[in-house]
């Protein structure tokens, strides 16, 4: 942590702002844009260590708040008394490991009962450092939690909304994919899902495939056609598939 007052990131060349290292599903802002192909997406069940803890993805944080628990020992020992420098030090704390996004930041300092003239002041700095960056942050998100989870945009959307992002900067993030990329996606994973479906009726194949598309926010009318199309590739009859919802 800067001492003798001085911000965070004045001389600061966008390092803070893209940490590296990102793993498929998190960790830290994805460096070079974003990649289109030959990432190998994570099974349905989980990390590949199979059952246990699961692995905190990107931007996910441990408190409900966006941040740690306010009962830390950190927290409790050593924060300055002033509100400014003590938003600074619990700021510098929070994103240390992971990005945030400034209305995450903005929930914790308000649960921790910083005043908000000070907040606004040390979030407002933060931007200007970049060490806050929601446009970056977004991109990120929908590169991470594509290739990690195989969310489609909608279900991007939605996350990127929960955690506060403005809506013109998820429209330009979710822009990365296209319907061709998200239909890429749908295919692998209902090829990972399929085999696990075998054995099963046809209609209870249709509903767990269709229902998995769906949940990761993928458009029915592409859900149905991936899963009749992987279903007849199987041998099933799929004709009763054709117009119908699910």
């Amino acid at each position: 942590m800067p001492g003798g007052g001085d911000w965070p990131g004045d001389g600061i060349q966008g390092s803070s702002e893209r940490p590296e290292g990102g793993s498929a599903d998190g960790g830290g802002y994805a460096g070079g844009g974003s990649r289109r192909g030959g990432r190998r997406m994570r099974g349905e069940g989980g990390s590949a260590g199979g059952r246990g803890r699961r692995r905190r993805g990107f931007g996910e944080s441990p408190g409900e708040d966006g941040g740690a628990p306010s009962s830390s020992r950190a927290e409790k020992g050593d924060l300055p008394a002033d509100p400014v420098e003590r938003a600074r030090a619990i700021c510098l704390r929070l994103l240390t490991g992971t990005p945030r996004t400034r209305k995450q930041l903005a929930d914790a300092l308000r649960k921790r009962e910083i005043p908000d003239e000070a907040a606004e002041e040390v979030l407002s700095r933060f931007e200007e450092v970049g060490l806050i960056n929601d446009s970056a942050f977004a991109d990120a998100w929908v590169e991470s939690r594509h290739h990690g989870r195989g969310l489609a945009r909608r279900a991007l959307a939605q996350e990127l909304r929960t955690k506060g992002v403005d809506s013109t900067l998820i429209d330009a993030a979710v822009s990365q994919l296209d319907s061709e990329q998200e239909e890429t996606t749908a295919r692998e994973l209902v090829a990972r899902k399929l085999r696990s479906t075998r054995g099963l009726d046809r209609d209870k194949r249709l509903r767990r495939l269709a229902g998995m598309l769906a949940r990761k926010g993928y458009p029915e009318g592409m859900a149905l056609r991936v899963v009749r199309q992987a279903l007849e590739a199987e041998g099933e009859d799929t004709e009763f598939l054709e117009g119908e919802g699910f």
